[in-house]
């Protein structure tokens, strides 16, 4: 053994980093392509749907203050990442990473699912069908399926 005591090494910068750049960054994903690009649902849309101006520039406007609230994420997470990737104790770890990443956006989806889809009913993933169950359930499940991979990849980037 050499005279220098080995350097431990601590994981869960990277991993706190990774959680919230994930839940940022699949937050975005969420707001660009669903609200955005598919219109499949804004912020309120199920307790205020946008078929007048008025009730569309409202909904708008909390799309944007959810758009800022997972931009802080993001921004917060890059600031875990750059701290986290000069300090020697932490290890380079693509998978541990990716795994955080995987881990936020999953439970970004979880969160949100069972919060607004379900116990608020703000939205619905595709609002404009009578049926909102099948859609719901699958963002809950992607979510979760993140989470399985993330938690996998995790414990993968221990070696």
């Amino acid at each position: 053994m050499s005279g220098q005591a080995s350097l431990i090494r601590h994981r869960t910068p990277l991993v706190a980093a990774g959680l919230l750049l994930g839940a940022g960054l699949g937050g975005f994903v969420d707001g660009i392509v669903l609200h955005q690009i598919l219109q499949w649902h804004n912020m309120l849309s199920g307790q205020l749907p946008p078929d007048t101006l008025v009730r569309a520039k409202i909904n708008m406007y909390w799309d944007g203050l959810f758009h800022a609230a997972v931009w802080v994420l993001t921004v917060t997470g890059l600031a875990l990442l750059w701290a986290a990737t000069g300090r020697p104790d932490v290890p380079h770890s693509g998978r541990t990473l990716l795994g955080g990443l995987l881990l936020g956006w999953g439970l970004f989806n979880v969160v949100e699912g069972l919060i607004d889809h379900t116990l608020l009913g703000l939205h619905h993933v595709y609002e404009y069908t009578a049926n909102h169950g099948p859609a719901d359930l699958a963002f809950l499940a992607f979510g979760l399926g993140l989470l399985l991979a993330g938690g996998a990849l995790v414990r993968a980037g221990r070696a």
